[in-house]
């Protein structure tokens, strides 16, 4: 089976194949935008996504919408990470925790599976903001560190992130509704 990751991100699909192609999945990446909304919710804003590629894409397809909440900063970057990771990156965002006691985050990731409906999977993480640390991964990988765990995403290789990752719990919860549902 051929399925579309709709995403600009190569991080993110290099993951998605790393997971899916145990399950015979060929995954496949579509670079569209898409409008993002304005949302309080990563499933709102996935969801939104989805039916809007919807009316553009004929094949079925599945997008990815993350973000990295801090409890002490009311869950920002949370909905707003892509942006701010764009405009402020790593370093504001460490500069915002500067004084801060309470390290606690978590990544949190949304699957929106299109098929004619919205299919939502999510998965979370939880775990620390720490100074930077490794090369790999993309994002704020480097600055968390998950809970029990003495690596950063970014010093992780990608089937070591995956075991553990917001992205490999949603990608594990999708893989099994497709297991259950494409046979």
């Amino acid at each position: 089976m051929e399925l579309a990751f709709v995403t600009s991100n190569p991080g993110k699909v290099k993951e998605a194949r790393e997971y899916l192609s145990q399950l015979g999945v060929e995954v496949y990446q579509l670079s569209l935008s898409y409008p993002e909304i304005q949302a309080d919710t990563l499933e709102e804003v996935a969801e939104y996504g989805a039916r809007w590629l919807a009316e553009r894409i004929e094949v079925p397809f599945f997008l990815d919408d993350s973000g990295l909440f801090i409890p002490a900063l009311s869950g920002f970057p949370g909905v707003y990470s892509a942006y701010v990771y764009r405009t402020i990156g790593i370093e504001g965002i460490l500069k915002l925790m500067h004084g801060v006691s309470d390290r606690r985050a978590y990544f949190k990731s949304v699957i929106a599976y299109w098929n004619g409906e919205v299919h939502v999977f999510e998965g979370r993480v939880d775990g620390e903001i720490v100074e930077p640390r490794g090369s790999g991964g993309f994002g704020f990988d480097p600055i968390f560190r998950p809970s029990d765990e003495t690596k950063t995403f970014a010093e992780m290789t990608i089937a070591e992130k995956n075991r553990i990752s917001h992205r490999g719990r949603a990608l594990e919860s999708f893989a099994t509704w497709l297991e259950e549902n494409l046979k």
